[in-house]
């Protein structure tokens, strides 16, 4: 089943002018980043008049963005993961429900009964000691495609609220009407973004490219990996097993951006210490579909919530048992080299 992501119609007017006062995306990145390959994750939100250096820069000519979120009121319920993690899209006759980006990679995240046996992300959670060539699971990994969200440059997305002491300014700037099904949904991002962390993490949610790299930097240094699980192929839930190749990347330290339910790319990023990340290369029940996965494992889940979709998928107790969960195809993780 495919979800449907806000997209935005018209982001913004750009204006291209013969001036380097700002850099393109990529410009920034490697001016930052030098060493740092850019990952899928990131070169798939960028919007397509940034993806080649003309030597020029991009000048803003409008900061009004307009929303365009599609039949998201009807047309059945539509529940997936990989772009953005979780979303739902209700029957128009009945409640909405939503579940936010963040909440299956938030720690004080309590999962219902409803989603423990009908959320997707429920299978991208595993034991550690589970990590072996051979080892079968049920996964479905979604590819990003060329409707999902894109990035603001960091100069519009400062002139945009993000703030529930803002949210009626928000609205306006994007054109969305108070009570619909995308007001809620940018009021649940916003709160998630806002509630504090456990013991030990640090949380933020970038707003741009360039913020995210800034939060990056300031906290792992500038000799970097970004990573991102890669897709060849979209499936429906299968059957995926482990295969020969998996390694697991130096140090316990991680940054991982978990891409999030908005209008435009936000990503919601944390940083723990006490944290391992693997690459597991995955092949589908009779070779129809491959995928390089990043999986990250945390060793202290000691401070998550007892009631956490992690612990009731793997009937496990906190601080017993490092928890993994495989990452989806739009979200990654930053680690020193």
């Amino acid at each position: 089943m495919k979800f449907q992501i806000f997209a935005i119609s018209a982001i913004l007017a750009l204006v291209i002018v013969a001036t380097h006062a700002a850099l393109t995306p990529e410009l920034y990145w490697f001016s930052k980043l030098p060493t740092t390959p850019m990952p899928k994750a990131i070169t798939n939100l960028l919007h397509p008049e940034w993806k080649e250096d003309k030597s020029t820069s991009v000048g803003v000519g409008n900061s009004e963005v307009n929303v365009d979120g599609g039949n998201a009121g009807g047309g059945g319920t539509n529940v997936d993961v990989g772009k953005g993690g979780v979303a739902v899209n209700a029957p128009h006759k009945g409640k909405p429900v939503f579940v936010n980006v963040g909440d299956p990679f938030n720690y004080v995240y309590a999962a219902s009964e409803t989603q423990l046996h009908h959320d997707p992300s429920a299978a991208l959670f595993f034991l550690e000691k589970d990590m072996f060539p051979g080892k079968q699971l049920n996964l479905h990994f979604t590819k990003t495609t060329e409707n999902a969200v894109k990035f603001l440059p960091k100069q519009v997305a400062k002139r945009i609220p993000f703030s529930s002491n803002k949210i009626p300014e928000i609205f306006s700037k994007l054109s969305v009407k108070s009570g619909s099904l995308k007001a809620q949904t940018i009021k649940n991002t916003i709160k998630e973004c806002e509630e504090p962390g456990i013991r030990g993490e640090e949380k933020y949610c970038a707003t741009s490219l360039e913020s995210m790299v800034e939060f990056t930097t300031s906290k792992l240094g500038k000799n970097l990996w970004a990573l991102s699980t890669e897709v060849e192929n979209e499936t429906h839930m299968q059957k995926y097993v482990m295969t020969v190749g998996m390694r697991k990347m130096r140090g316990l330290k991680a940054i991982v951006c978990h891409l999030t339910k908005y209008p435009y790319a936000v990503f919601y990023c944390h940083k723990t210490e006490a944290t391992r990340t693997y690459y597991v290369p995955l092949e589908s029940e009779g070779g129809g579909s491959k995928v390089k996965a990043l999986a990250i494992c945390h060793t202290d889940t000691s401070q998550w919530n007892p009631k956490h979709l992690a612990f009731q998928v793997l009937k496990v107790k906190p601080g017993t048992f490092p928890v993994c969960h495989f990452l989806p195809e739009d979200h990654l993780v930053w680690i020193p080299k």
